[in-house]
């Protein structure tokens, strides 16, 4: 059973409580991971005014590959048009309000199965039967809604603003943390989604934190990660933290030989190790020396979200022609570390449901939680108001 709506008063409490310094900051008020009643105001504050990771722009090469997603309550289609731009519409019929799309794949033209009202690949709409005796309408004032799209060191983002802000104010100083991996020439070699019973936020924090490594990977994963860097101080969106690493860090200690290639233009201690970025709200990847790893995690309600891995590669690796045989290990490793954190994730939300939950404190291995409860708390706070 759900908790009880948490009151307005005791939430705004609990947020202006969350501190920029996570060594005296409590976390993130539990209610804002279990109240189904918060979905609508996390939702408004943190999904419909910034920059939302749309995941690597290069999972829809060519004209006409498209996703259907839902991001904080909105449908939306995600499409390559046909020069070539990536393109974001509301995933909502002009007509009578029908979804149009479901799923991924390829498409020539945007056809709503209900009625067969037709959009090009700019969201223009282009057939619309027994419409003759509409009077007043004109075709060109119902294309499909769009949203901006940005694109920056291969990531592609979406904005439900209507006037969004400058995405390179939002990732501020990014490109000095990551420039040496060259992001740009990174390719998708693989996407998988799928469901998880935990709140949003508590999948993208695990992955963010290296406290729990000896507890939950002590036979797997554990040995490869000393006493990580502190965590960098930015301007941005995001947070970000490097560690060096033992060996490869996407693949298992019995499967070192199938180390590929250092990324070109790694050197020094970067070239032995692994950066972890949460790009706030719901984007997080590890860059090591000679792959990547992404998760997109998206609230299907308050203790249920959607998940998009993904696995990214340096061209030149990519290239090889041996590059499937060592990658089904590297695939293997990031599978096997994410069945090990997924029952810790639902057990902790089974305790995050309690109406008995209270916030909690940050321990030192969790710096990049801690900077996104401050970031989480404050949105919420704008979103709500004065006391």
């Amino acid at each position: 059973m759900q908790p009880e709506l948490v009151s307005t008063e005791l939430l705004q409490q609990q947020l202006s409580e969350v501190q920029p310094d996570f060594n005296v900051s409590p976390g993130i008020p539990p209610a804002c991971y279990a109240d189904n009643g918060l979905l609508d105001l996390e939702r408004r504050a943190a999904f419909l005014d910034g920059w939302i990771g749309l995941g690597r722009a290069d999972r829809w090469p060519s004209a006409g590959d498209y996703a259907a997603m839902e991001i904080g309550g909105v449908p939306l289609i995600v499409v390559r048009n046909k020069p070539g731009e990536l393109k974001a519409f509301a995933n909502t019929c002009r007509h009578r309000g029908s979804q149009i799309l479901t799923g991924t794949g390829n498409c020539k033209k945007i056809k709503c199965p209900f009625h067969w009202w037709t959009y090009d690949l700019d969201g223009r709409l282009k057939v619309y039967p027994r419409m003759e005796n509409a009077i007043g309408f004109e075709a060109d004032d119902y294309g499909l809604v769009e949203f901006a799209v940005e694109t920056r060191y291969g990531f592609a983002f979406v904005s439900f603003a209507d006037e969004p802000p400058s995405i390179d104010a939002w990732l501020d100083e990014f490109d000095d943390y990551h420039r040496a991996w060259r992001l740009d020439d990174w390719q998708t070699t693989r996407v998988r989604e799928f469901d998880v019973d935990c709140n949003w936020k508590t999948f993208l924090e695990v992955f963010n934190e290296y406290y729990h490594l000896p507890m939950v990977h002590p036979d797997s994963i554990n040995w490869q990660y000393p006493e990580p860097d502190a965590v960098d101080d930015v301007r941005g969106q995001y947070t970000t933290q490097f560690g060096e690493t033992e060996g490869a860090a996407a693949l298992m200690q019995d499967t070192q030989q199938y180390a590929l290639p250092i990324a070109p233009g790694l050197e020094g201690r970067l070239a032995k190790g692994t950066r972890y970025t949460w790009i706030y709200p719901n984007i997080s990847f590890a860059l090591s020396q000679d792959s990547m790893w992404i998760y997109q995690a998206f609230p299907l309600a308050a203790d249920r979200c959607h998940v998009i891995q993904t696995v990214c590669f340096p061209a030149a690796s990519v290239a090889l022609d041996d590059f499937e045989k060592h990658a089904r290990h590297y695939y293997d490793r990031i599978d096997s570390a994410l069945d090990e954190d997924l029952p810790f994730v639902e057990q902790q939300q089974v305790g995050l449901n309690s109406r008995f939950a209270r916030p909690g404190r940050f321990g030192t291995l969790e710096p990049s939680v801690g900077k996104f409860a401050y970031w989480y708390a404050q949105q919420l706070l704008r979103e709500l108001g004065p006391d």
